[in-house]
């Protein structure tokens, strides 16, 4: 099987913003630089030189942005930060950058952060791709995978020990065996194009540039209560699954309890596509969000 060709493309442009508390964080940029702004929250240890929609940026007129977090890839660490701490250094960015009526995608672990603007009203849409619900509330529990059900009890039981752990175990090559290993053959079918794989493993790498420390971080953030009420979010949100996900962390069926919170959710299913449907059907989610 061969996937259809996906829109991979280097940055066009690439930088770092001071916030106020005198942190760097770095950015990449695609599209129109006058375009309707989207920034992309990157999947688990992945930096910004991994975009999506090449092409599809120009067309819709889009100024695609990707933003290392916190102690991945080229932005400075911020110990001890919080879900809660991502919208201020969004909105910190959005100010110094000319980020306009932002939107936010999501995909994979990427998905309470974009989560965390849209209930800080700091987006004014969002879109989450292969995006589970909140891994640690009680609704979710019994369709965890034992995998992910125990990341989720250490991180109750000692975040600290937990994040010590996930930091000790966790590397460049661990990571892209995580993904790459297991995966539907939708999935394996992207991988298997080079320009895509290198752009992948590239971003992973870059990553990583200065320790586990920044991804550790996120795991624990990702997997513990998120300090945010779903409910109670009023932008527009999609949620887009791939039928044929495999993944532990983010298949269909950890969909639902998320869509049944976000009461402005619409969910799309896609028959063909797999957990990487980020790049395979980029168009019609980037449609949908500007819509």
């Amino acid at each position: 099987m061969t996937s259809k060709p996906v829109g991979i493309a280097p940055p066009e442009r690439l930088g770092s913003t001071r916030l106020p508390d005198g942190r760097m964080l770095a950015w990449s940029e695609w599209g129109p630089a006058d375009g309707l702004p989207v920034l992309l929250c990157p999947g688990g240890a992945t930096s910004r030189w991994l975009g999506f929609g090449a092409g599809a940026v120009d067309a819709l007129g889009i100024r695609l942005v990707s933003v290392d977090r916190p102690g991945l890839g080229a932005s400075d660490p911020a110990p001890g930060r919080t879900l809660g701490d991502w919208p201020d250094d969004v909105s910190s960015l959005a100010t110094a950058r000319g980020l306009d009526g932002l939107r936010v995608v999501g995909y994979s672990q990427g998905a309470p952060f974009a989560l965390a603007c849209a209930a800080h009203g700091v987006a004014t849409g969002a879109s989450i791709v292969s995006g589970s619900g909140e891994p640690a509330a009680p609704e979710l529990a019994d369709a965890l995978a034992p995998g992910v059900r125990s990341m989720v009890e250490a991180v109750a039981a000692d975040p600290s020990a937990a994040e010590a752990a996930f930091a000790a175990s966790a590397d460049a090559d661990t990571m892209w065996a995580l993904v790459t290993t297991g995966c539907a053959e939708p999935d394996r079918a992207v991988f298997r194009q080079p320009a895509f794989a290198a752009a992948y493993r590239r971003a992973v790498t870059e990553g990583f540039a200065r320790g586990p420390g920044g991804y550790a971080r996120d795991t624990v953030l990702t997997m513990g209560r998120w300090p945010f009420d779903t409910t109670a979010i009023t932008t527009p949100v999609d949620l887009w699954y791939g039928e044929q996900d495999t993944s532990v962390f983010h298949s269909p069926g950890l969909s639902t309890a998320l869509a049944d919170a976000l009461p402005t959710a619409r969910r799309h299913v896609v028959a063909e596509a797999g957990g990487m449907l980020l790049w395979t059907h980029a168009e019609p989610i980037l449609r949908s969000l500007v819509a």
